[in-house]
């Protein structure tokens, strides 16, 4: 559910921060060129996102913390540990350049969106747990 409102906001702080990155077609985008990027994009996004869902109910059962808090402690530090990865979309990527994809790496408004994107996510999945 998290990752599905994380996808869903994407045209919102796209259009507030003037940038055009989208995990859903960075993801969408790796697997296939085709029509069904955003379908492919979607289901891997919602995998992801129910991944980290099972670590942070692993989290939960052994930290003393209020969930909401842990759930966007947790997503922002996730983002700020990965996020040095973004060098092998710009380098690697078969999509790099496409719309969705613009560089990140040096880009301080796709990296605000990131972490505003893992905060909402966090906020959500600490409301749902």
């Amino acid at each position: 559910m998290a990752a599905t409102v994380w996808a869903l906001q994407e045209p919102i702080d796209q259009r507030l921060l003037r940038c055009d990155y989208s995990d859903v077609a960075v993801l969408g985008k790796a697997v296939t060129r085709g029509r069904s990027w955003r379908a492919a994009g979607l289901a891997i996004h919602a995998l992801n996102g129910a991944l980290f869902g099972l670590a942070f109910h692993e989290a939960r059962r052994i930290l003393p913390a209020e969930p909401r808090r842990l759930a966007i402690g947790m997503a922002v530090a996730e983002h700020v540990a990965l996020y040095p990865l973004c060098y092998i979309v710009d380098r690697y990527h078969p999509a790099r350049g496409e719309p969705g994809i613009p560089r990140l790496l040096t880009n301080p408004r796709a990296f605000a969106q990131a972490t505003w994107r893992h905060a909402l996510f966090g906020a959500v999945l600490g409301q749902l747990a």
